[in-house]
């Protein structure tokens, strides 16, 4: 396969799962930001800006519009509308790759989103959220179905699970750093907005406790939306990449995924509650940002020379 093609393969699906998981922020916190009652709403308002790696910014008295600022807003790189334009910008290179459902599906829910979003006043936000999210599981539903799961496909996997990781990680860090005054509903509107209410409950009942919350998204091994599965996830995908695509130094990058693999699963929650949870988080991430370096430079922007000596 072609680095270019990897690369618009592994982007795509990082742009994709960017908007996916703003949508799900957006919508868990959607309640919560309009009621007036709350004293903690601009708090929730940084909590979000943060969540989505944003800067905080002066937000105006309509929750709405602000909303809507963070759906549609066009220099904003973290807005449902940006992301998905960058996920089909990418999709668009390499049409011959992807299944036409793929491009079909995920094409009309750009267009459905911009003309939406442009469409001005009398606009439902939680409407569009809704349905952005409805259109997402169709599209990761179609993809899994209908796309040959070889060497594009992992590269696909990577990106998606690369950009999770670092969501959930953000996402968490954003709650506990605020987590002063939260209360039952903040909590669940985490475990919202990762999907994983239900999930929680089969395993916690009705507790939700900060620290059993965090233990769920970090280190559960068997929900989609958690840090160690997202890391489980990339190992393997770099796994059958490296097979395919045999590499001197596709080592580096097995190294850098076990380091974060072992981080996840020989540790207790306790332990990482102990030692500070912003450090443990800032750690992960910083783990993902060097292993998506690593693998950019081993599978995507490599010299020549390599590709001859492999």
């Amino acid at each position: 396969m072609l680095s270019r093609v990897a690369d618009s393969l592994y982007w795509m699906s990082r742009y994709f799962e960017r908007a996916d998981h703003c949508s799900r922020v957006l919508e868990a916190n959607y309640i919560l930001l309009l009621n007036p009652s709350k004293p903690s709403r601009e708090a929730r308002w940084n909590r979000i800006t943060e969540a989505l790696g944003l800067k905080p910014e002066s937000l105006s008295g309509d929750s709405q519009a602000n909303i809507m600022r963070l759906i549609a807003q066009p220099g904003n790189r973290s807005s449902i509308v940006s992301s998905v334009a960058g996920a089909r910008e990418n999709a668009s290179q390499v049409r011959e790759q992807i299944s036409s459902e793929m491009w079909e599906s995920l094409n009309q829910l750009y267009h459905k989103v911009t003309a939406a979003s442009s469409s001005g006043e009398g606009l439902d936000p939680f409407r569009l959220l809704t349905s952005f999210r409805e259109g997402s599981y169709q599209f990761y539903g179609v993809s899994d179905s209908t796309m040959n799961h070889g060497e594009g496909w992992h590269f696909i996997q990577l990106g998606k699970f690369m950009e999770r990781a670092c969501g959930i990680a953000l996402l968490l860090d954003a709650h506990f750093s605020e987590a002063t005054g939260a209360d039952d509903l903040d909590w669940v509107g985490l475990l919202t907005s990762c999907a994983a209410v239900e999930a929680y409950r089969k395993v916690n009942t009705s507790n939700v406790s900060p620290d059993c919350v965090a233990d769920f998204l970090i280190l559960n091994p068997e929900f989609p939306h958690t840090i160690r599965y997202a890391a489980d996830q990339m190992s393997y995908a770099l796994d059958k990449i490296a097979e395919i695509t045999p590499s001197r130094k596709s080592a580096r990058s097995e190294r850098l995924i076990g380091k974060l693999r072992a981080s996840l699963t020989y540790v207790g929650i306790d332990e990482i509650m102990a030692r500070n949870l912003h450090s443990y988080l800032n750690s992960v991430l910083e783990q993902c940002h060097t292993l998506h370096a690593a693998m950019h430079q081993i599978f995507i922007d490599y010299p020549i020379e390599s590709a001859l000596e492999a």
